[in-house]
């Protein structure tokens, strides 16, 4: 397949939309290769509010109708950034033949999704209450629908490295997340089908979101097929979107 055939579907994490991809995005299609970038249901642009997202497959139902909805035969490339690993392994479960490769960025990489508490360990950032906001949008006795980092952590957890012009725009478009629907995610199926496809981990060595030791968690306990290291903070997009081009397009 040539490479202007490739399709590369590229999945934003928590907080975050279609518009963080907007550096790569560029520097793939420049490259020859089609980009599609997906607002998951509360995130960008999408007008759904986050707080009446429930469940997971709501919050992925824009990422399932997109890959439905593609030609008869056509492959697509997962490219999924945090939280956005367990839309890309949900994918996966649900279009084997679909998925030419998934690409975790310092993302979320479990074969079955968030079912015992050492996988939220693993896969999950771990926030300290003082740098979040909550939102109680069932009730104050129910757990929060929502979360958001409070703007005065959002550099510091995310992208320390980045121009910090990127920071303050990222601050203005970031929107709090559906925490419930997230924690729902659990999958059932075959980890030795899923094996089926290419993965490949890019594990930003410098994350304050997702530290490394969480990431390497995740690593040993479902091996890749690569693994490609980046010395970078949580948003590579952000802070060396050439050098994750690069690791991408080498990972092919």
């Amino acid at each position: 397949m040539g490479m202007e055939r490739e399709h590369f579907v590229l999945v934003h994490g928590e907080g975050h939309g279609a518009w963080c991809w907007f550096k790569l995005r560029w520097l793939l299609e420049g490259s020859g290769y089609r980009v599609t970038c997906i607002d998951l249901a509360g995130g960008g642009v999408d007008p759904t509010d986050p707080n009446i997202i429930h469940s997971f497959n709501h919050y992925n139902k824009p990422l399932i109708d997109l890959i439905s909805a593609l030609p008869e035969g056509e492959k697509v490339i997962l490219v999924g950034h945090s939280t956005g690993g367990l839309c890309v392994i949900h994918a996966m479960h649900e279009f084997i033949d679909r998925i030419k490769q998934a690409v975790f960025v310092a993302a979320t990489m479990l074969p079955f999704g968030l079912q015992t508490d050492e996988d939220k360990k693993d896969g999950l950032p771990n926030l300290p209450e003082e740098e979040v906001q909550l939102t109680f949008g069932a009730g104050p006795d129910d757990p929060p629908t929502t979360v958001a980092l409070r703007p005065e952590f959002q550099r510091d957890r995310l992208s320390q490295q980045s121009p910090e012009e990127e920071s303050v725009l990222a601050s203005m478009l970031m929107r709090p997340w559906p925490e419930t629907a997230i924690g729902t995610a659990r999958f059932e199926g075959d980890d030795e089908r899923l094996n089926r496809i290419k993965r490949v981990f890019i594990k930003t060595e410098r994350d304050h979101m997702l530290e490394p030791q969480q990431q390497d968690s995740m690593i040993k306990k479902w091996p890749p097929s690569e693994v490609l290291v980046i010395d970078t903070d949580h948003c590579p997009f952000f802070s060396a979107p050439e050098q994750l081009f690069n690791l991408i397009v080498k990972s092919l």
